[in-house]
């Protein structure tokens, strides 16, 4: 004859909380037995704000690409979830919604499953589904445009080490050959039969100082040069600076302890990338 259980009343009940238990510890970790996306709330983030991203880069996040990859788009996750082995990254951005300085805070977030032991990107998600419009923005037109030749997009790096004293970031601390570099540019873009329609200024620092104080100094240094290029002529209500602080390190150096051979390694990182659109 089978052998039967029982289970008692209170069995019942004790087995009912452990469920419960273990969902609750799931929930804790960000993570769902449902498989729904949970997001973190926004003050966690340790920027406790969002950070500025070019849209482009997001953009640029699709299945198959590895950790390494996203970094070098993305930089490191904002919240403290960590790095390795973990399968979720969490993300704040700010986006500029076309209207003067207006800007949203959307929260991504970036899921991982491991194949042949290495993280890849399987999915990516949005908080508020509205955010992704963002990417691309779509310009109202009172009439329909005549047919005209598509604007070029041209991107110029210059390093920071160059444009500015070491730490400084104010108008007047561009050096000479710095100012001279700009003077040019500006000139460069206003030359016969190109007509800018969008500037987009973009100031980077390495990992060298807390974040805030490298988020700072980031976007200080891209407003001068805004300012300058500015002074120079070109019309300023077509020109956005943003900072991205320590967020997109195109170069990655060992060690922490601060030395003239660090500071040299990192110099890539410290830079202004400003992207022109003009119509021919």
């Amino acid at each position: 004859m089978p052998t039967r259980f029982f289970l008692s009343p209170a069995h019942v009940r004790q087995a009912g909380a452990a469920l419960l238990l273990s969902c609750a510890s799931l929930a804790a970790m960000g993570q769902t037995p449902a498989g729904d996306v949970v997001f973190p709330a926004l003050d966690s983030s340790y920027l406790k704000v969002g950070a500025f991203v070019g849209p482009d880069h997001v953009k640029r996040i699709t299945a198959g690409l590895n950790k390494d990859q996203v970094r070098l788009e993305l930089g490191n996750p904002h919240f403290s979830e960590g790095i390795f082995g973990v399968r979720e990254w969490d993300y704040a951005f700010n986006f500029y919604t076309g209207k003067g300085n207006e800007y949203v805070t959307c929260q991504y977030k970036i899921q991982f499953d491991s194949v042949e032991g290495q993280y890849r990107v399987a999915s990516t998600h949005w908080k508020d589904g509205s955010c992704e419009r963002y990417l691309n923005p779509v310009l109202a037109q009172a009439a329909p445009a005549p047919v005209v030749v598509p604007a070029a997009l041209r991107r110029i790096t210059l390093g920071a080490d160059g444009l500015f004293a070491f730490g400084k970031s104010g108008f007047d601390d561009l050096l000479p050959a710095g100012q001279a570099k700009l003077k040019t540019l500006a000139a460069d873009i206003k030359r016969d039969g190109v007509a800018p329609t969008a500037i987009e200024i973009t100031g980077h620092t390495d990992r060298i100082g807390s974040d805030a104080a490298n988020h700072v100094l980031s976007q200080a240094r891209a407003d001068t040069v805004r300012d300058y290029l500015a002074s120079q002529g070109l019309e300023r209500r077509l020109i956005q600076a943003h900072g991205a602080g320590k967020l997109q390190p195109v170069v990655q150096c060992a060690g922490h302890k601060v030395t003239p051979q660090l500071v040299a390694c990192l110099q890539p990182n410290r830079r202004v990338e400003i992207a022109v659109q003009a119509q021919h």
